[in-house]
């Protein structure tokens, strides 16, 4: 798959896209020398990356990758960290929490292509994504009580909400890595597939996606994230506010007369 066009946002991030998938964009971690551990400016560079994907309607779907053949991330760069004051680490926070949150509140569907370790805050990375797809040799995990912290780039909230409170309890609790095959038995990955193929299915996927509306899968990612933890009454009130969001859109005239005339759509995004 040829690569169209290349952005790189800082020293660590990219994003690209690929020949035949214009409406998706790889955001690229690209720190190798460090197994993409997040430092302050890895950190700037995702939240600006996520910025410029966030403000392009013509992004369908993200896939998150990694250019480390042996590693998604392993967390936050705890050498840079172990050179911080007391009120260096409270400058750096907002920095840092804008790189997770940057990733968790992009507006499409975002993939995750996960192999090697995705500890601390890689993994954390991965839960702000939608879809985690994950090679089998993937180790993933939340040691941070095992250096004295917690999860802080939203894995405390992330977690339970895929797997259940005391599931979450217990790998946060015990710090433990978990491999691929466990993993997804668990539901920290969502797909599993051989060693190697994790950015070649997640790039898949993500072109499947994007073959949809892009107005309804932006409001049916709003539904689903505004309306997780919501009782059902209010839950359906969100749904019914995304719904109308879209009900008289071009793609949803697009979509209804290409359906009936057996063709493919051709959404003109709005």
């Amino acid at each position: 798959m040829g690569v169209t066009s290349e952005q790189r946002f800082g020293e660590f991030v990219v994003v690209r896209r690929h020949e035949g998938q214009d409406h998706v964009a790889e955001l690229v971690l690209d720190r190798p020398k460090a197994m993409n551990a997040v430092s302050t400016a890895m950190a700037v560079s995702v939240a600006e990356a996520c910025a410029a994907l966030g403000a392009d309607q013509g992004v369908r779907a993200t896939v998150l990758t990694s250019s480390h053949e042996r590693a998604f991330c392993v967390g936050a760069d705890l050498k840079e960290r172990n050179s911080f004051t007391d009120a260096e680490l409270v400058r750096q926070r907002p920095t840092a929490r804008a790189a997770y949150t940057g990733v968790l509140e992009l507006p499409m569907p975002v993939v995750a292509a996960v192999h090697g370790f995705a500890l601390g805050g890689g993994f954390e990375l991965a839960l702000a994504c939608d879809v985690i797809v994950a090679d089998r040799t993937a180790v993933v995990g939340l040691p941070e009580v095992s250096v004295g912290v917690i999860p802080g780039g939203g894995g405390t909230q992330l977690l339970p909400r895929r797997v259940g409170a005391a599931r979450a309890a217990e790998l946060v609790f015990t710090a433990r890595r978990v491999e691929a095959a466990e993993a997804r038995e668990l539901g920290l990955v969502d797909e599993l597939v051989e060693a190697g193929r994790d950015r070649e299915e997640a790039l898949a996927l993500g072109g499947r996606i994007a073959a949809n509306s892009p107005v309804g899968l932006r409001a049916a990612k709003r539904a689903l994230r505004l309306g997780h933890g919501l009782d059902l009454r209010a839950g359906l009130e969100v749904e019914d506010a995304a719904w109308r969001s879209v009900a008289f859109s071009g793609d949803r005239a697009e979509g209804v007369a290409a359906f009936n005339e057996k063709r493919k759509p051709s959404w003109p995004g709005q």
